[in-house]
């Protein structure tokens, strides 16, 4: 999928509602955006105060999420999608209330070319340019080709980081990276991290790639804001009484290169109140700056 293919604007007459010197991000796995909206979770977007969304798991078409976003109050936001080849997977999108420019949807590899993981959009702001992209790492499963193909994208996902910061620092601009990682980082971001070593999502391997990330310049804006853990969690199994023992991972991460992440004044993690009240076994992650 060449760069702007699979992308879709919604043209907004209605002016920006970002306040001087202040930009509210959300990003959110909405586990399927219709089932989403029909829980209620795109009515709180519209209605909390954010400028930019990045969802991931869509799992719709172009026309199946313009389609919510309306529903929902959001249809003269702006839009940037990458819908997956494979109906009902996948799927990342970024949604702003000021214009999306220079949109990209592929990675830099052809094999997740048309995989609805990676959006990559440009948006002005209150702060300045701001590159945002939305990142969708599916699920591995140690020692299968499943695992081996999460590798590759997560390579294929250096080698962008890579470029992006070199962008912002020889253009002057601000990058966020958000989505579902799929990747514990530490103990402090899984509950049982014990039964879970030698397992996908907290494997030595997967770990070390936000070692490097951190090493090479990027901010995880959660760990930065909450401290040392353990969480706060960002995903919780539906089954069990995972969530009502707040039995979870943080596996969502909102990461920043070092001039934005200067800026940043919060970070909240949504978790709804009730494990009745859930919209998506991922809870939002919200930074916001200036």
């Amino acid at each position: 999928m060449s760069p702007g293919v699979g992308a879709t604007w919604i043209r907004s007459s209605a002016r920006s509602a970002i306040v001087a010197g202040v930009l509210t991000a959300t990003s959110a796995n909405v586990n399927g955006i219709r089932a989403a909206h029909r829980r209620g979770g795109l009515q709180q977007f519209s209605a909390d105060g954010s400028d930019v969304l990045l969802l991931q798991e869509v799992r719709a078409t172009d026309e199946q999420l313009r389609d919510v976003l309306a529903d929902a109050g959001l249809g003269d936001w702006h839009l940037a999608h990458a819908p997956s080849s494979a109906a009902g997977r996948a799927g990342v999108a970024v949604v702003a209330r000021s214009p999306l420019t220079d949109v990209r949807t592929r990675i830099g590899s052809r094999e997740f070319a048309d995989s609805g993981r990676w959006v990559e959009a440009t948006t002005q702001t209150a702060i300045g340019a701001l590159r945002l992209v939305s990142v969708y790492v599916h699920t591995g499963e140690a020692e299968t080709e499943r695992q081996a193909e999460k590798y590759r994208f997560l390579d294929a996902m250096t080698r962008r980081l890579r470029a992006l910061s070199r962008e912002a620092r020889l253009q002057g601009g601000h990058v966020l990276v958000c989505g579902d990682l799929n990747v514990a980082h530490t103990e402090d971001d899984i509950k049982n991290w014990r039964g879970n070593i030698g397992k996908a999502g907290f494997l030595e391997e997967e770990r070390a790639y936000l070692d490097r990330w951190r090493r090479s310049g990027w901010v995880d804006l959660g760990r930065r804001h909450a401290g040392p853990g353990p969480g706060p969690y960002t995903w919780w199994s539906w089954r069990g009484q995972a969530f009502d023992n707040d039995a979870g991972w943080r596996i969502d991460y909102a990461l920043a290169t070092p001039e934005l992440a200067e800026q940043l004044s919060g970070v909240t993690v949504g978790r709804a109140p009730s494990y009745a009240e859930r919209w998506s076994d991922h809870a939002p992650l919200t930074a916001t700056f200036g």
